[in-house]
């Protein structure tokens, strides 16, 4: 692969110099009654200096700036400090660090990026780029004409191409610029830019969803559930995904998969509610000895860092074992594109091996297989989860109702739709206050990560960083000692305003390494919960400070998604 990052490294100076000597204005004169009014987050892929990024985020915008060039990224975050610019190593074609991140923009700016993509890589880059475009946004292309350096590598850039590119993956092109002269006087050098607009979901599969759901011919309710076992986890456990070589799937572990399956159909069929036609002697694929011996857990007791032991875990282990090889058989197999090949390619491996101790972690999970899911369908349910689901919902309620009606079961829909209801754990800090006051009776301090306020048993709270009202989460990470006072009266049910989060970041990692990190289950659990629902990039347990990190993105994605108030904070730290 060329190297056309170097370049930048070694005379960062003198770029940062170059870029900064030319006004935004000036620069963009020719393009700029084409920028969205008031663009709310913009990604500016190629940042350099800093400058553009600094020009949006002045007059509002949230911007995340794409540096692949460590020295220029450092140059540019020292010279344009703002709150509003958050800075990533990155690069095109695949942009896999910015997709991990879940955010849909309102502006993509790529100034003078473009001709430092390769021909051969150009198709990637530009469905990279589509998916990253929230409904009705636009992307932004300037490119290079004329005389190419010596110094660094570039391509021609032809806008004709751009445009059949951005057509290719949903993208309308709104307009392409005249040809304007460089403005630092590079001899022969020219400018225009292309502009490209998102109409819709730009990768088609909404409506394949829509025909899965509604319309493909189901014997059982098996092809629902993998569908929402796939879109429960990319609401909540997005980071699990990795992408597979050539960037047009991504792959997710097919144990957890079938921990999301085992969660859903456990209410099902411990109510006695059919999930396929009732015959003389049928039952699930899935249902055996293992599966009726975890009677005794409860649903929510099934989730990512639990540990379980002795007979507990082996039925376990074994009945995510069934659930995995009915997914590759049956729904992974038979749910179908129009032309009948499968939307998921799913392939089981093995039995982790038996142990006293089964705890759910990502590695463990990963041991049981993968399943594939096309990456604009994995992006449509990361985006468009919250109106999907409950759509899967109404017709699995549908086909189950089906099922025991016929077979002469006397049921209500509000039975079934009870035990379709996602059991997540109700708003419980309970365990994380026995554990603050704990370490209160041993006299070991507990202060609020707002205000550093030394905590009594009185004045004790404790606060969903990211609100429960925005997301219902119980993660470790989540859970923080707070005054009462401030809780209650000021940040309750508003977001966190990034300028606050980010003032508190000492106290919290404080918390989370003394109260978390320090103690084994419970550092597991902080671990495999923080890598599933945060944008992590890390491969390796993460430390605190990648967690704070990824915990801003996701801060940044709820500000996108939810239009809550924001807290600015307690006023005066003490």
């Amino acid at each position: 692969m060329t190297d056309t990052v170097s370049p930048y490294e070694r005379n960062a100076s003198g770029f940062v110099a170059a870029y900064e000597s030319l006004a935004f204005e000036a620069v963009h004169a020719g393009h700029l009654a084409f920028l969205p009014e008031r663009p709310e987050l913009v990604l500016d892929v190629g940042a350099g200096s800093g400058r553009d990024a600094a020009w949006f985020a002045a007059r509002g915008a949230e911007v995340v700036a794409v540096e692949p060039a460590a020295a220029l990224r450092t140059a540019a975050a020292a010279r344009h400090p703002s709150p509003r610019i958050r800075w990533i190593d990155d690069r095109l074609p695949g942009l896999a660090s910015v997709r991990r991140l879940g955010l849909a923009f309102d502006l993509l700016w790529l100034s003078g990026v473009w001709m430092h993509v390769a021909p051969e890589a150009r198709q990637q880059a530009m469905r990279s780029l589509a998916m990253l475009l929230k409904p009705g946004g636009r992307m932004v292309l300037t490119l290079r004409h004329g005389p190419l350096p010596e110094d660094r590598p570039m391509w021609p850039a032809d806008p004709r191409e751009v445009e059949r590119l951005g057509l290719a993956f949903g993208l309308s092109p709104r307009a392409v610029t005249a040809p304007r002269d460089d403005l630092a006087n590079r001899p022969g050098v020219r400018w225009q830019a292309v502009i490209l607009d998102l109409p819709d979901d730009g990768g088609g599969a909404l409506p394949l969803l829509r025909g899965i759901i509604l319309r493909q011919e189901k014997a059982a309710t098996y092809k629902l559930a993998l569908l929402r076992a796939i879109a429960r986890m990319a609401e909540a456990t997005p980071n699990v995904a990795r992408e597979r070589e050539g960037g047009e799937e991504i792959e997710l572990p097919l144990g957890l998969v079938a921990l999301h399956w085992l969660r859903m159909f456990k209410p099902l069929l411990e109510r006695g509610l059919p999930q396929m036609p009732v015959r003389a002697g049928a039952s699930p694929a899935f249902v055996g000895e293992a599966f009726r011996a975890l009677s005794a857990l409860e649903a929510e007791e099934l989730h990512l860092g639990a540990t379980f032991t002795d007979a507990t875990a082996a039925a376990l282990r074994r009945a995510l074992a069934d659930a995995a090889r009915t997914i590759v058989a049956m729904p992974a197999r038979h749910l179908t594109h129009p032309d009948d090949t499968p939307v998921f390619r799913a392939e089981y491996d093995t039995v982790p091996h038996r142990a006293a101790e089964f705890a759910l972690t990502l590695p463990v999970l990963w041991r049981y297989g993968t399943i594939a899911v096309p990456l604009s369908l994995w992006q449509a349910l990361r985006r468009f989860g919250t109106w999907i689901e409950p759509m899967l919902v109404a017709e699995w309620a549908r086909l189950s109702l089906g099922y025991a009606r016929r077979a002469g079961y006397d049921i209500r829909l509000e039975d079934v739709l009870e035990a379709l209801r996602w059991s997540e754990p109700e708003r419980d800090a309970k365990p994380v206050r026995a554990l603050a006051l704990g370490r209160l009776a041993a006299g070991e301090p507990v202060r609020c990560v707002w205000t550093g306020e030394a905590l009594t048993r009185e004045t004790l709270d404790i606060d969903h960083c990211l609100p429960w009202s925005a997301w219902a989460c119980n993660d470790l990470w989540n859970l923080l000692p707070t005054s009462r006072r401030v809780n209650q009266r000021g940040k309750r049910g508003r977001l966190v305003a990034a300028p606050v989060l980010a003032a508190a970041r000492p106290a919290i990692l404080d918390w989370w390494q003394s109260a978390y990190l320090a103690e084994r289950n419970l550092a597991v659990r902080f671990v495999e919960e923080a890598r599933a629902s945060l944008p992590l990039a890390c491969p390796d347990p993460p430390s605190a400070d990648d967690v704070f990190a990824a915990v801003e993105f996701r801060r940044l994605r709820l500000a996108q998604q939810i239009r809550l108030p924001e807290w600015d904070g307690p006023g005066k730290r003490g």
